[in-house]
């Protein structure tokens, strides 16, 4: 009920925003990446391309310097979180919802694994969730899995309110935010 009305409000930006991104690199606007979901089923998540088009395909944390690969425009959408905006088509398909577990890719397999162990791969993934809000990428796998552990048990409007606030705080302030550093690694 909310993503249509905020892809309505949002579509003149949206095609401002990805033809800045067509414009200043080549490729396309889109990055697409098979991401798994609920009951760890893939589907395909949307975000505006932040990376030139000779990136590899790996996980942020694998990168020796990310930053080579990182557009000057993907730089600022990166830190503003605005290449998320396009996950509201997510959110009207049914794949994803606005708040839970972030949807994960194959190079997340300990965080995919400890999920369908706790119970956190039965809900929807969220474009933001307790896992971000307590550290976003600046986290190991280990801590993501137990804030998706919590998150699942607890679950309830209060707490989902709270996520909602403190996501709009963390973007505003663009805290945890992994644009150009490296992640830590796992606590296995």
């Amino acid at each position: 009920m909310l993503a249509v009305p905020a892809l309505i409000i949002l579509l003149l930006p949206l095609i401002v925003i990805g033809i800045i991104v067509k414009l200043t690199s080549k490729g396309p606007a889109f990055f697409i990446q098979e991401r798994y979901g609920r009951n760890s089923k893939p589907f395909n998540l949307y975000k505006f391309r932040s990376m030139t088009d000779k990136a590899p395909v790996k996980a942020n944390s694998e990168f020796d310097d990310i930053t080579s690969y990182v557009t000057p425009f993907g730089m600022f959408i990166r830190k503003t979180s605005i290449d998320e905006l396009p996950q509201l088509w997510n959110v009207v398909k049914g794949d994803m919802s606005f708040i839970g577990p972030r949807p994960l890719a194959k190079t997340d397999l300990f965080v995919i694994e400890s999920r369908k162990i706790s119970g956190a791969d039965q809900v929807k993934p969220g474009i933001t969730g307790w896992a971000q809000v307590n550290g976003r990428n600046n986290i190991t796998d280990f801590e993501k899995s137990k804030f998706d552990a919590y998150y699942v048990r607890e679950i309830y409007f209060g707490l989902d309110f709270k996520i909602s606030i403190l996501t709009f705080f963390h973007v505003f302030l663009r805290t945890g935010i992994n644009s150009t550093e490296k992640k830590v690694g796992n606590d296995e």
